[in-house]
């Protein structure tokens, strides 16, 4: 199965008082260049959905904008997968510092069994690190033009397959795997983990 890698960057970043969070460095490099390397080499090809172009240009990725402006997240995951020229689209976050190759290859090999499969971290299902089917494509709409933008809210009309954290643990701490960048103080939370490890920020999951 073809499956293209979408970051997710169409955010307005107001708990980072407006600064982007995906060009904040993390380890000495940005936090979206950090999601690029860890994505590029599972996926087919990259694209980028976010309503500022001009903050990614450098990137050299193609960009598109969000098809339901001011729509959530839901919104851009049917924004990238709509545009993906894969069957399915492997949508992550682009404020995940610490995301791991291994474990975006766990999920991508996987694409192929379900519409949706993603990783689930206790109660949490990681909808931002998950493979989402063309086949989603009219469930989501149709919750978007009814205005409800939970993401999991259409998972019942779909295939789901769920990734169990022991399968996702080997890779290194789960916590720290999905760790988001949303607020100064968790900024300064993932530098710490990254000078820790020499930039790389992915401890093994505690026992």
């Amino acid at each position: 199965m073809i499956v293209t890698g979408v970051i997710q960057a169409g955010g307005k970043s107001m708990r980072m008082g407006g600064r982007p969070k995906a060009l904040l460095e993390v380890g000495g490099r940005p936090i979206i260049e950090r999601v690029i390397a860890a994505v590029a080499p599972s996926v087919s090809d990259l694209l980028i959905v976010t309503n500022t172009p001009e903050l990614y240009a450098h990137l050299r990725l193609r960009m598109i904008p969000d098809v339901y402006p001011d729509h959530g997240s839901l919104g851009g995951i049917f924004s990238g997968l709509e545009a993906a020229a894969g069957a399915a689209a492997f949508t992550i976050a682009c404020d995940m510092p610490f995301v791991h190759p291994d474990v975006v290859r766990l999920i991508v090999r996987r694409a192929g069994e379900a519409d949706v499969v993603l990783p689930r971290v206790g109660e949490q299902l990681e909808t931002l690190h998950a493979a989402y089917a063309k086949t989603c494509l009219p469930h989501i709409e149709s919750r978007l033009r009814g205005g409800r933008f939970k993401i999991v809210g259409f998972f019942d009309a779909v295939r789901v397959t769920e990734v169990a954290e022991l399968e996702v643990a080997p890779f290194g701490d789960p916590e720290i795997l999905f760790m988001n960048v949303n607020t100064p103080e968790e900024l300064e939370r993932a530098r710490t983990i990254a000078g820790a490890s020499g930039g790389a920020g992915v401890p093994r999951h505690r026992a």
